[in-house]
């Protein structure tokens, strides 16, 4: 899935109920009506499921990072603009992330877990990564799923987060540690490490950071 991932900022001299005077402090890092937007395409086939049954994940979204979001169900370019002077930036950008993550495969509900502060979304594309050939793709793929999903599902366990793959894409929604220790493994395997060396370094790596949490707690 292509994203044009960038604000846009363009003048709107004629319009002034939507002026915003950016130096009151009660405005200082926020967007502006009809000035700030946020691009992303969707892949057509995946407009649906960010739309949802009666509009209803695309309001549940707008609702909950207060946001405007239009879609082109022709092409799938998603713009997304604030509803409001006092919706923040990470707003704007939490809501692109949600529908990144539906477009790559990941269900609504699980793609709304990076409404969440904590949360981040890695995005691995085989391409970059694997010899451009179908069955190598798809061999790939495979190894990451494993048989009846045991694979991924394992890991997903194993690092509290989620997992997606999708057309050529590996996606992963987590906090950033354990993100980055999925991403990790998911590398491994690409590489083609065994399964069980890839769950002996998961094992480890998730204990460390288990045991620097307890750390933390312990020093405050």
């Amino acid at each position: 899935m292509s994203s044009a991932d960038k604000i846009s900022h363009t003048s709107n001299s004629n319009n002034s109920s939507n002026k915003v005077d950016l130096s009151s402090p009660n405005t200082m890092g926020y967007t502006v009506q009809g000035v700030t937007k946020l691009y992303v395409k969707v892949p057509v086939e995946r407009i649906g499921a960010v739309i949802g049954k009666g509009g209803e994940t695309l309001k549940k979204l707008m609702e909950a990072t207060k946001t405007l979001i239009t879609i082109n169900e022709i092409d799938g370019i998603t713009v997304i603009e604030p509803a409001s002077p006092y919706t923040r930036p990470i707003d704007l950008m939490k809501a692109q992330d949600v529908i990144k993550a539906i477009g790559y495969g990941f269900a609504p509900d699980r793609a709304f877990r990076l409404l969440d502060e904590d949360q981040i979304l890695i995005v691995i594309d085989l391409k970059d990564h694997v010899k451009p050939s179908l069955n190598h793709l798809t061999r790939v793929k495979g190894r990451v799923i494993g048989e009846e999903g045991r694979v991924r599902k394992n890991l997903e366990d194993m690092t509290d987060t989620y997992i997606s793959v999708y057309d050529d894409y590996v996606a992963i929604i987590g906090e950033y540690d354990n993100a980055n220790i999925a991403r990790e493994a998911i590398m491994m395997i690409i590489e083609g490490r065994q399964h069980a060396t890839v769950y002996r370094y998961v094992d480890k790596a998730m204990r460390q950071i288990r045991r620097t949490k307890m750390l933390s707690l312990w020093r405050t």
